[in-house]
């Protein structure tokens, strides 16, 4: 299970939207539905997510009939405030959302395109372990209007697997990515580096496997350690070798050349996706869902622990599925508590989130004192001087390795 829900004020019983909340309709909306459910914990996973010993009280078969309520409430919340809008995107996450049967997952999305209605070409993506997907699986989950799978390969290395806990077959991992591409899903594939006992060379095989299978996109994500976490601990004991910092960035610039060679375009730090000229389905492979939230749009997020974004205000609901169910068997909402940043914390995300995206940050948002920070950063090779003289904070290869630094040196507080 995840760490503690942040702090923030209490949230209204009813869902209530402030009255003076500054929504635009014109904002594409967003559903994120989460599924809590894993067989078992992967070592390095903080998600909030529960195996069947943890779920004390809530049931997986009831789940889907549980979310529909929370759905329910979210249409008469946006309504009252004037800010219903069908969903550009809607995205499964866990866990692992395919272990429910994929009926439940089609109902889901059922009761939430009857509620908001999808706008013209939504993207609709379902998280799955290569173990779960089935020829069968793909069929029902294309014929219920999902148009894209994003396969968790992490590595084609078994015993990097075994070092993330990772249970599934790695030949099951084309099992997927087939049955995918037969249903005519647009395919992803997930994968991490910097796993305990991984070798450079195990990372080029990982990658070689990916691009072998011939997804639309790509995610690969450096391995962080998270506290509270099996891998935690396991560090902290000495059981296992920490991360090494120099090793994950000659993964990334590997990843990042390979990649490349073969047609992928990076358009946010961690994701690479064919062009559309180039593509498979020839649709824009890049998730428009994730590029909604590094955009800051609107999004309703439904299930335990997740989190929603509705014109600067956020909320976040309760952790556990069975308090998460009481909830709305009560007709309350499940919402734990909720903020509204203030200038510096909204400036602080805007660059954190734009700024890892290949489009860059204009750097008319910034602060006027903050401006004269980018001549350094070109001048050190993290920012690109191209872009930055057409208006945008643009990350150099180098820079996308050192983003945090970038973040901290665009939005100090001592130069505003």
């Amino acid at each position: 299970m995840a760490g503690p829900l942040p702090l923030g004020d209490p949230a209204p019983v009813d869902g209530r939207l402030p009255d003076d909340l500054p929504i635009d309709t014109s904002v594409p909306f967003s559903a994120y539905l989460h599924i809590p459910f894993c067989r078992v914990r992967c070592g390095y996973c903080d998600f909030n997510t529960y195996t069947s010993s943890e779920l004390r009280g809530a049931r997986q078969e009831d789940y889907a009939e549980t979310l529909a309520g929370e759905i329910a409430l979210a249409r008469g919340v946006l309504s009252e405030a004037g800010a219903l809008r069908p969903m550009d995107t809607v995205f499964f996450g866990g866990g692992t959302p395919t272990l429910l049967p994929a009926g439940d997952l089609a109902r889901m999305l059922g009761v939430a395109v009857d509620a908001f209605g999808l706008s013209d070409g939504a993207e609709i993506t379902v998280e799955a372990n290569p173990d779960t997907v089935t020829p069968e699986v793909a069929r029902r989950l294309a014929d219920a209007g999902v148009t894209r799978l994003s396969i968790g390969m992490q590595s084609a290395v078994p015993h990097v697997l075994a070092a993330l806990d990772r249970t599934h077959r790695p030949e099951n991992v084309r099992t997927a990515v087939n049955a995918a591409k037969d249903a005519g899903l647009a395919v992803s594939v997930d994968v991490i580096y910097g796993a305990p006992g991984e070798s450079l060379a195990d990372w080029e095989a990982s990658l070689d496997a990916a691009l072998e299978l011939d997804p639309d996109h790509i995610s690969a994500y450096a391995l962080i350690i998270e506290d509270g976490t099996k891998l935690a601990r396991q560090i902290r004991r000495g059981e296992v070798p920490a991360p090494d910092d120099d090793l994950q960035a000659d993964m990334y610039e590997l990843a990042d050349a390979r990649l490349a060679d073969a047609g992928f375009e990076w358009y946010e730090l961690s994701n690479w996706a064919r062009p559309s000229t180039g593509s498979r389905t020839g649709a824009d492979n890049r998730s428009r869902h994730n590029l909604a939230y590094w955009r800051g749009r609107d999004w309703w997020g439904f299930g335990p622990g997740a989190h929603s974004h509705v014109a600067g205000l956020r909320w976040w609901n309760v952790k556990h599925p069975a308090a998460y169910a009481q909830r709305l068997a009560a007709s309350e909402s499940p919402a734990a508590g909720t903020e509204r940043p203030d200038a510096q914390a909204h400036l602080l995300e805007r660059v954190l989130l734009e700024s890892r995206l290949s489009e860059g940050l204009a750097i008319a948002d910034l602060p006027q004192a903050n401006r004269t920070r980018v001549a350094g950063l070109i001048a050190d090779g993290l920012v690109d001087a191209a872009a930055a003289l057409r208006g945008r904070v643009r990350l150099t290869l180098k820079g996308r390795m050192l983003a945090d630094a970038v973040v901290r040196e665009l939005t100090d507080e001592q130069s505003v």
